[in-house]
């Protein structure tokens, strides 16, 4: 065999093989995900005949609400949905109407996609914010009632929610737990996992927030792997099995000419 065609056989061996081994290692973290907060428990579990780690993170449990139009709503109404969440009441004369004002403004870079993410007020003075108060404190940011719900609901189970279920004392040292009056924003996935809180007055974290938004869109879960994942491991064969197949190609077709010159 000529030099130029072992040549020609390393190179479509070795070349498919460099080009996975590079998409993997350079591609691996390409995109950073917001990292996970918060989990139950870990465990161990056998893959391949490899021991891996499998952390269960805490899914915020279901929560049902009265929204500013009256009707009855839950987290779970929110299924497959990112959620954005702050919280607030509708008398506050501080820090609440400027925390409404930035939501708006993310809720206003959705309004194309508005199926996808969901703004998420939940008033911390249940008592007195009545459904009447919530609509009128919506329309006075010119809210989207589809895709940011203003609710209500029992105070207890509103601050256990957020101190235990959302960690709003983590994530706010200086909140008090008996008034949670925070300036932050949390991001949950579509699984309803804390992924970050953001200060909603700092320009540079609610540019973070939304840039994590559609970040998180791109992830998928573990558990339910996309099918073309289960493929990526018989990558490299199916690389060898095309370059051989050429190379056989090739020299089939070599061979036909050189009979056609006799």
């Amino acid at each position: 065999m000529k030099k130029n065609a072992f040549l020609g056989l390393a190179l479509a061996l070795v070349l498919p093989l460099i080009g996975y081994f590079a998409v993997q290692y350079f591609g691996k973290d390409a995109i950073q995900m917001p990292r996970k907060y918060f989990y139950d428990s870990v465990s161990i579990v056998e893959k391949r005949g490899k021991k891996i780690e499998d952390t269960i993170w805490h899914k915020v449990k279901n929560i049902q609400f009265t929204n500013q139009l009256g009707k009855k709503v839950s987290l779970d109404d929110l299924k497959g949905k990112i959620i954005v969440l702050d919280f607030f009441f509708s008398s506050c004369p501080s820090i609440c109407p400027g925390l409404a004002r930035n939501m708006k403004r993310l809720q206003d870079s959705y309004i194309k996609n508005d199926t996808i993410v969901q703004f998420l007020s939940i008033s911390i003075d249940p008592d007195r914010d009545s459904v009447s108060k919530l609509r009128a404190f919506a329309d006075r940011y010119k809210a989207n009632h589809d895709n940011w719900w203003f609710v209500t609901g029992n105070k207890e189970e509103i601050y256990n929610f957020a101190l235990n279920e959302i960690k709003a004392s983590v994530a706010d040292p200086k909140v008090d737990t008996a008034f949670i009056h925070t300036e932050n924003f949390f991001l949950l996935d579509s699984n309803r996992v804390v992924r970050g809180w953001y200060n909603g007055f700092d320009t540079i974290k609610l540019a973070q927030l939304a840039k994590d938004i559609p970040t998180i869109m791109l992830e998928r879960d573990k558990k339910s792997p996309s099918i073309l994942r289960e493929f990526i491991p018989l990558l490299p064969i199916i690389f060898v099995g095309i370059a051989i197949v050429m190379i056989i190609m090739a020299f089939l077709n070599k061979n036909r000419k050189q009979k056609t010159t006799y």
